[in-house]
């Protein structure tokens, strides 16, 4: 073997590391998740009173918990402290209800006054009764039946006049469509199952201090206050935090290059650059695709507007009342199943697109594989967003969970659409392997080619945890495998496959070498599989799961940090990189694609501060207890989901765009792309700074100060200074959209038939 091939050649710890990392991770996360099943709260066969009468059944909690799904409830408000920001946690605000009557049951006992005519010292010294009656478990696991005491089955009958009202007003419900639920058994069965919520959130688990919800809500009415662990967990994961940054900075110090850096600098690897203005039918076929992403995105946009006002002012729209059409509910989901269309059809876009530049050629009628995976996007999106309005609007019968809005957050989309989602990504896959898979014949590719084909693999495979539950499933179990997709399938192989799909554009683009292509990807995997795996039990720290899972997922997910804080190591070398020339033939490495490079270090930038610093902000347990569902949870969201994989999307958007014209026709379309990016950036930093982080912050302290259930009731929300909070993003808003995601689609369409002149 030459010294030049001996130079090409990593390590074989380095696959080794990640085969481990794997395996060690997901041997735990399993673990986690199987425990779940065991651990997770009973639901009682019966509920009965003191005197031996039938409150209510196992079998009306699990119908309520369909109720609850099937009119997008969890688009509306949370259950432990999960789903929507407009209206109530509907387990907190009952909870609070329980501790109002039985704290007038102590304090007429007591005091002989209601409990309104005490004063604040009084009702601190009953405090402690209403805790001792309310933490009390009186669930037989013998005979599954849970007694409740007469406060517990007054506040019940008073619950059901509360929803009955509740659900009769937009004003009152932040925008749900007039008598949403009106039937007489939808209503008892929907407070059954919040009654279920309350009981798991406040009764202590057998033979432990606090509930199976590690005492969330916040409420020391009913004595729930932060437990030992979140305090101590908290401390821990810093730890874990400190020494896993210390090792790896030790590691960048010992060894160098274990960035985007070359060896020798900038350099121009002649034999991999691809020319700009030329394309294969196949990729030309996947510029629709990216019409598709950016129409999605205006239409995202406007739902997204609409979510925002009804915060502001949930009664009507300028006068309009748009809840009967366009409910809170229905434009949330939307919103959210839009975001996720258009981010994911840009990956799969995307990866079509590399495929022939990585390959060398392209397979035989690769474009006509690419026209049926455009005509079978076209009929997931848009036969599922009309299932959801229809779902929503109960026009599907029982066909609701299939056809219409499963109701589950981020996977609303009714189980037949989703198993054809399923089904799309399989034939994506099969379109990426056809066109890539000869090169594995090239000694200096396969490896490549391959960590490529299973990033990729990993897309459909992590997807199918979405159906391992339905509407009847412990809502603690669904939790558990609902977070498989949102943090793992999302923030774990989505970030994987874009790292690869990153390097990939640097390698094709003749910026980096072999070397460095295979020794950024099998770094990012281990750093962030090592926390990410393990990393994705933070979103159960309340959720009905025991403090087993606390310990484990606050110690790793604190390590997910380490890898983006390190992103502040390689970013001059990035810039570097990107404004370098070739020492051979002086050619600037990037000049031809470079908004896509300006798009790539804004995700390094959004990573850092939209992953790293507001995801750390509330992914340890102490925080996350009192934050839980407040508007930091969206500050973290939109920063990340679109900072990410937003603006990841908009570079493999723009390569593309650019990669399918000649140069003087990319001049008309390159200004909407410059001021497309300044607008996105601008306009969601704006949205950050003005808006969603202090909005969470004053939302935090009102958490700490009255309650959890306080700060999530409409009450809070029409306080002018909150209100006035809501509507200052209306600026950053119409930045956002009209100076960023217009001219993003505007470029898309200008290109698709641009590139038809030209062909023709």
């Amino acid at each position: 073997m030459s010294n030049q091939t001996q130079a090409d050649q990593l390590s074989p710890w380095w696959r080794r590391a990640v085969i481990i990392v794997m395996i060690v991770g997901f041997s735990v996360l399993i673990y986690l998740t199987v425990n779940a099943y065991r651990t997770s709260p009973p639901i009682p066969a019966q509920v009965k009173s003191e005197n031996g009468d039938v409150i209510f059944t196992s079998q009306d909690v699990q119908a309520g918990q369909a109720v609850f799904l099937k009119y997008g409830l969890m688009d509306n408000g949370t259950v432990w402290g999960h789903g929507a920001y407009l209206g109530p946690d509907f387990s907190a605000a009952y909870l609070h209800s329980l501790s109002l009557e039985a704290g007038g049951e102590m304090a007429q006992a007591t005091f002989s006054k209601p409990l309104d005519q005490l004063t604040e010292a009084q009702k601190k010294m009953i405090e402690p009764a209403v805790a001792e009656l309310l933490k009390t478990n009186r669930y037989d696991h013998a005979t599954g039946i849970l007694t409740f005491t007469q406060p517990e089955v007054l506040t019940y009958e008073q619950q059901l006049d509360y929803w009955s009202n509740y659900f009769s007003s937009p004003a009152t419900t932040a925008g749900l469509k007039t008598d949403l639920i009106s039937d007489p058994e939808e209503l008892r069965q929907l407070t059954s199952f919040f009654a279920w919520t309350a009981w798991v959130s406040v009764a202590n688990r057998p033979d432990k201090p606090y509930s199976y919800t590690n005492n969330f809500p916040y409420d020391p009415s009913v004595g729930n206050v932060a437990t030992t662990d979140a305090i101590l967990w908290s401390a821990l994961s810093l730890i874990a935090l400190l020494g896993g940054t210390a090792i790896v900075l030790f590691a960048f110090g010992r060894w160098d290059f274990l960035g985007w850096r070359n060896e020798k600098g900038a350099a121009h690897y002649h034999e991999t650059t691809v020319e700009v203005g030329t394309a294969t039918p196949g990729q030309r076929s996947t510029i629709k695709l990216f019409v598709i992403v950016g129409l999605l995105m205006v239409a995202q946009m406007l739902a997204g507007a609409l979510v925002a006002h009804y915060r502001a002012d949930p009664a009507s729209f300028y006068g309009l009342d748009l809840s009967g059409l366009m409910p809170s509910n229905l434009t949330r989901t939307w919103h959210l199943q839009m975001a996720i269309f258009w981010i994911a059809t840009a990956f799969v876009a995307g990866a079509l697109f590399l495929a022939p530049m990585l390959s060398g050629k392209e397979a035989k009628k690769q474009d006509v594989g690419i026209h049926v995976l455009f005509a079978a996007l076209l009929l997931v999106v848009g036969g599922s967003l009309l299932g959801e309005w229809l779902g929503i609007n109960n026009k599907l019968g029982n066909l609701w969970f299939w056809l219409g809005d499963q109701g589950w957050e981020y996977l609303e989309i009714g189980r037949i659409w989703q198993l054809l989602l399923a089904g799309g990504l399989l034939f994506w896959l099969f379109l990426v392997i056809r066109t890539v898979w000869g090169a594995r014949q090239n000694p200096g590719r396969k490896e490549i080619v391959t960590l490529f084909l299973l990033a990729a693999a990993g897309i459909p495979i992590f997807y199918v945890p979405a159906m391992f539950f339905d509407s009847m499933t412990n809502y603690t179990v669904v939790d558990t495998w609902r977070f498989w997709i949102i943090h793992l399938w999302v923030e774990g192989f989505f970030e994987l496959f874009a790292t690869v799909m990153v390097a990939i554009i640097f390698f094709v683009t003749g910026i980096i070498s072999k070397k460095t292509v295979l020794r950024v990807i099998y770094l990012d995997a281990i750093l962030y599989l090592a926390g990410g795996v393990i990393g994705t039990g933070h979103h159960w720290y309340w959720t009905g799961q025991p403090d087993l899972t606390m310990a484990l997922a606050a110690t790793f997910s604190a390590l997910e940090v380490v890898p983006l804080t390190l992103l502040t190591l390689d970013a001059w070398d990035f810039i570097k990189l990107t404004k370098g020339k070739c020492e051979v033939c002086g050619q600037e490495l990037v000049s031809k694609h470079k908004w896509a490079f300006y798009f790539l270090m804004a995700v390094g930038f959004w990573n850092f501060l939209g992953a790293g610093v507001f995801g750390f902000l509330i992914n340890t347990p102490i925080v996350s207890y009192f934050e839980a569902g407040t508007m930091l949870t969206p500050n973290h969201g939109h920063s990340a989901m679109m900072g990410v994989f937003g603006m990841l999307s908009m570079a493999l958007l723009t390569f593309a765009l650019r990669q399918v014209l000649k140069d003087e026709a990319w001049a008309k379309v390159e200004k909407f792309v410059k001021v497309g990016f300044w607008g996105l950036n601008a306009g969601l930093l704006g949205m950050v700074i003005f808006s969603l982080f202090p909005g969470g912050v004053l939302q935090l302290v009102d958490v700490l100060n009255n309650g959890y259930w306080h700060a999530r009731s409409i009450e809070y929300m029409q306080q002018p200074l909150i209100r006035t909070v809501e509507w200052i993003r209306i600026g950053p808003d119409i930045v956002f959209g009209f100076v960023g995601v217009i001219p993003i689609a505007i470029a898309a369409v200008m290109t698709y038939f641009k590139m038809r002149k030209q062909k023709e």
